[in-house]
């Protein structure tokens, strides 16, 4: 009798310390995992593919003026980890590479600025890129728009799309721009012979076009537009309100029959170049810009999408990533998401580019791209060594870039 109850004494002291032990060890993982997260929720897991890009610009930015900033520039990204690179090549009314597209239609073949004038920029950064193992998409930066001085405006007047009271400019900041035609099949001959040679001629990974391959909604007012228009409509006028649902359908369309034969150019030439697209978000692309690139996506017509979202408001950032059509083109192609890392003299602070990247991966996004280079570590309260450690943190292994055949998951 008195063996059998200090036997039962005995199992009920292991079991109750079994217990404890086993509920110890429970809130020891459970708060490991919490701290672990709070800590580097921010931070990629090793192995994860993951775009990590940069925007490289001729403008506010050294990097491109001297082999010199360009090697440099591309060593620092790498030492942060960063994969992918895209650098502006059509910007201002100029190549940054030698054209001869360029030369024959308004007898310019690059940039004259000193630093860019004799040097071939593209190929430049394709051979330093490829050695640091960057993968390397060209951004055809200014689409359809042109400075409005430039030389191919003086030569091609008539390329030009008016508003409906005949004006031809529409301001960027403080400086004047126009816009191409992109309905007319000349504009459309000169803009694919432009992406033809870069994609012939350079060993590029890619090929990148925004939010200016399309059109501002106020522009379809000049005399080709309206008379093609009409041809269409048993001579009707497009309406005068520039908003009207129609009419921005219209030229949608035209413009969505225009991608998807540069998508068929593109792949006719390199079928492994991928197709990149950076837009505004579709809410506002679509009705003020008149490009569809929801449509695009589910076509097939572009392979990657960089959707940038340059908001500071966590909130409204969030809302973005959540909106549907976003949603299904990440769970047919690979979307990262452009962050404004800040403008001159106007950065934005660490602290929420880290929120935006953690709720980015969060969602199991493809990446992350940022605008632009020059402002990742400039014009900031928090000094360079700040920027750049923190920038660490957020990217501490090398990782490769969203996997998938020409994008497609």
């Amino acid at each position: 009798m008195f063996f059998k109850s200090f036997q039962r004494s005995i199992q009920l002291f292991f079991n109750r310390k079994f217990f404890k032990i086993f509920v110890y060890f429970v809130v020891a993982i459970a708060l490991f995992l919490l701290i672990n997260f709070q800590l580097y929720g921010g931070q990629s897991l090793s192995n994860t593919p993951e775009i990590r890009g940069v925007w490289l610009t001729n403008v506010d930015s050294d990097i491109l003026y001297s082999p010199q900033h360009l090697t440099s520039g591309l060593q620092r990204l790498k030492s942060l980890n960063f994969n992918t690179i895209y650098p502006t090549i059509w910007q201002g009314g100029y190549t940054l590479y030698p054209s001869s597209v360029a030369q024959r239609v308004f007898g310019v073949s690059i940039d004259p600025n000193p630093g860019l004038e004799k040097r071939d920029v593209l190929q430049e950064i394709v051979q330093y890129g490829h050695q640091q193992n960057f993968t390397v998409i060209p951004w055809f930066e200014f689409g359809f728009m042109a400075p409005a001085d430039s030389e191919l405006v003086k030569k091609h007047p008539n390329w030009l799309t008016r508003k409906q009271d005949g004006s031809v400019i529409k301001k960027e900041g403080v400086e004047e721009r126009v816009w191409l035609n992109p309905f007319h099949p000349e504009v459309q001959q000169f803009i694919l012979a432009l992406i033809t040679e870069i994609v012939k001629n350079y060993n590029i990974d890619g090929i990148q076009f925004d939010d200016h391959f399309g059109l501002p909604a106020e522009f379809g007012y000049d005399d080709y537009t309206i008379k093609l228009y009409q041809q269409e409509h048993n001579g009707q006028s497009p309406s005068p309100d520039f908003y009207e649902t129609y009419w921005v359908r219209w030229r949608a369309d035209k413009i969505n029959q225009l991608m998807k034969k540069t998508f068929e150019t593109i792949k006719s030439i390199k079928p492994n170049c991928i197709v990149s697209l950076s837009p505004n978000p579709l809410h506002f692309s679509l009705p003020a810009y008149l490009q569809d690139w929801f449509t695009w996506e589910r076509k097939g017509w572009i392979e990657q999408l960089v959707l940038q979202i340059y908001r500071s408001d966590l909130n409204r950032f969030i809302t973005e990533l959540e909106r549907s059509e976003v949603t299904l083109a990440k769970n047919h192609i690979p979307v990262a998401i452009g962050i404004l890392s800040g403008l001159k003299n106007r950065s934005t602070p660490m602290n929420i580019i880290e929120q935006q990247i953690a709720e980015i991966r969060k969602r199991n996004f493809a990446g992350v791209s940022f605008f632009f280079y020059e402002s990742l570590w400039k014009w900031s309260e928090e000094s360079e060594q700040q920027r750049q450690q923190k920038l660490q943190h957020l990217f501490p292994t090398s990782v490769n870039r969203e996997h998938g055949l020409n994008g497609l998951r």
